[in-house]
């Protein structure tokens, strides 16, 4: 990546927009605090044509759809990407229910069997995140970390309170 792409392919505003608040566990929103607040520290985020960023991003479900929204940093609408949520369904509900036993083997459980889960919660956590850059292929292209974070953010899109 070059030095003038860090400065201009890159998201400088991340919001999820969510039709019913929700009241969330603690702890899924500290998740999702931390997912922005490193987006927003460090992240490649390019659209496919001729775009100039950098970019705001808003992030929205419909029906059984991921919509991202891409604008500039005046707010002028760019484009929108939308990507069918049927590849991800299986991934996202094992997703939730590691991260379940996670946050409740915390708790209770041994710090060798603590790991043992997060070493399962991680691996699912890439998986998400490749299918993810795999399906924005073409569309918006994003590296690793940016991808991580950004798959974190459409699980939190799925909790229904």
């Amino acid at each position: 990546m070059l030095a003038e792409d860090a400065k201009t392919q890159r998201l400088v505003d991340i919001r999820l927009d969510e039709k019913t608040l929700v009241r969330r566990k603690p702890e899924v929103e500290h998740e999702r605090a931390i997912a922005i607040y490193d987006l927003l520290e460090e992240n490649y985020f390019c659209p496919a044509g001729d775009l100039a960023g950098p970019f705001s991003l808003v992030i929205r479900l419909e029906e059984s759809r991921l919509l991202l929204d891409i604008s500039d940093q005046s707010g002028k609408r760019l484009t929108e990407v939308t990507l069918p949520m049927t590849p991800f369904r299986t991934i996202i509900k094992d997703y939730f229910l590691i991260c379940e036993s996670y946050y409740s083997a915390i708790t209770r459980a041994t710090p060798s069997q603590i790991e043992a889960i997060d070493v399962g919660r991680r691996g699912l956590h890439n998986e998400g995140s490749a299918l993810l850059r795999e399906r924005l292929d073409g569309k918006i292209a994003i590296d690793h970390e940016t991808a991580r974070r950004l798959f974190t953010l459409v699980c939190i899109l799925h909790i229904r309170g």
